[in-house]
């Protein structure tokens, strides 16, 4: 966690972090991560070995949430991650598909079998496997965002969409 102490042991990455796993254990038998105190949970979950990231509800969203492993992934400062709109980890031939998937997650609640190519900060390629994507539901029951997480891909050559 070098680095994004603060950050993630801020009261709002701790709330959302709450968000995050609430929403998840209200679709899943199975938690996302052992579960302790909300400050402990968003240390765990930002220090998990898998990829975890979420958008709020803009038009165009913006993403509000990486952990650590998706810092890695997508090669960028979580400062500049949480300012990115989400459809800019893919490549612009494939956020159709990406589209699409949101789509189905917001009428289904979740999906959990996407694969699909995603871009990081510097053009490396990387298709993503079995991932799982879900809405995020505040203690309202309102919409609050989606996130997805998943804990293997593959590293592409450039140019292939493979």
């Amino acid at each position: 966690m070098s680095g994004h102490t603060s950050i993630v042991q801020s009261p709002q990455w701790v709330a959302h972090t709450r968000l995050l796993l609430d929403s998840w254990d209200g679709l899943f038998d199975k938690p996302l991560i052992p579960r302790s105190t909300p400050e402990a949970d968003a240390v765990t979950l930002f220090d998990a070995p898998f990829v975890v990231v979420a958008h709020g509800t803009q038009d165009d969203p913006i993403l509000n949430y990486a952990n650590q492993t998706a810092i890695t992934l997508w090669e960028l400062p979580l400062e500049q991650l949480l300012q990115m709109p989400s459809r800019k980890t893919a490549e612009p031939v494939h956020r159709d598909e990406r589209a699409e998937l949101l789509r189905r997650t917001r009428a289904d609640g979740y999906i959990d079998d996407y694969s699909g190519i995603r871009i990081s900060a510097t053009g490396r390629r990387f298709r993503i496997h079995q991932a799982t994507v879900w809405n995020l539901t505040d203690e309202a029951g309102q919409h609050a965002g989606q996130a997805a997480a998943f804990s293997k891909w593959t590293d592409l050559p450039r140019g292939l969409d493979t």
